[in-house]
């Protein structure tokens, strides 16, 4: 199966990717470690990658459209989960033909919908340690004494910039103005399937397992 998991930041779109890897063994596409990969072995998607990403650029969809086709014949007929990727409806557009050439398909796409000032309020709800980096959710994950890091005793959890709610904000209109448009775009098709994702982790997994067994 080739699987789209789609949804706003924080909405627990990695979460769920882990309960599919295991459910399904399937391989998770992770377009910054295909570009990290690349570059790493500089390959000549990798270099050209690198020249935009030096200057600061977005990396144009053709090469990133190219180490996904790499990525994905390498795989063969493994499982995937698809988690940030497509971001764009240039991107799923680019992706139908990678996978018409390769004479595959999706089967399904996963959209967790979680009101906006929900996202907000989890996200920045989240504290890490600035020592040995344990990430804690004051809402659903609180250390166990108050602002202490469970793991190495360090007192003062801290609230990551990109984590404050004026920056979570940002991030919410740009994932309407540019991915939210993908609901559409794969409900014409048959393919959308919304997921309520303001209930428990196991009551989304359990959604997500009917929604496959059917």
């Amino acid at each position: 199966m080739r699987i789209i998991l789609l949804g706003p930041p924080g909405v627990g779109k990695g979460t769920q990717a882990q309960f599919l890897i295991k459910r399904l063994e399937a391989v998770q596409l992770s377009t910054g470690d295909l570009l990290r990969t690349a570059i790493r072995e500089r390959t000549e998607l990798g270099r050209s990658a690198k020249k935009y990403m030096d200057v600061g650029d977005l990396v144009p969809d053709s090469i990133v459209l190219g180490l996904v086709g790499e990525w994905l014949a390498e795989q063969g007929e493994r499982c995937v989960i698809f988690d940030g990727f497509p971001r764009t409806i240039a991107q799923a557009e680019g992706l139908d033909r990678l996978l018409d050439q390769m004479g595959k398909k999706l089967d399904r796409v996963l959209e967790l919908v979680v009101a906006d000032k929900t996202v907000i309020n989890r996200i920045s709800a989240r504290r890490s340690c600035p020592v040995c980096g344990a990430v804690y959710n004051l809402l659903s994950a609180p250390p166990k004494v108050e602002n202490v890091c469970d793991n190495c005793g360090r007192e003062g959890l801290e609230l990551r910039k990109d984590d404050r709610p004026e920056v979570i904000a940002n991030r919410l209109r740009v994932y309407h103005a540019q991915t939210e448009p993908l609901a559409d775009y794969y409900r014409q098709r048959g393919l959308l399937t919304a997921i309520d994702g303001d209930q428990g982790v196991k009551a989304v997994e359990a959604e997500i397992k009917d929604v496959l067994d059917a």
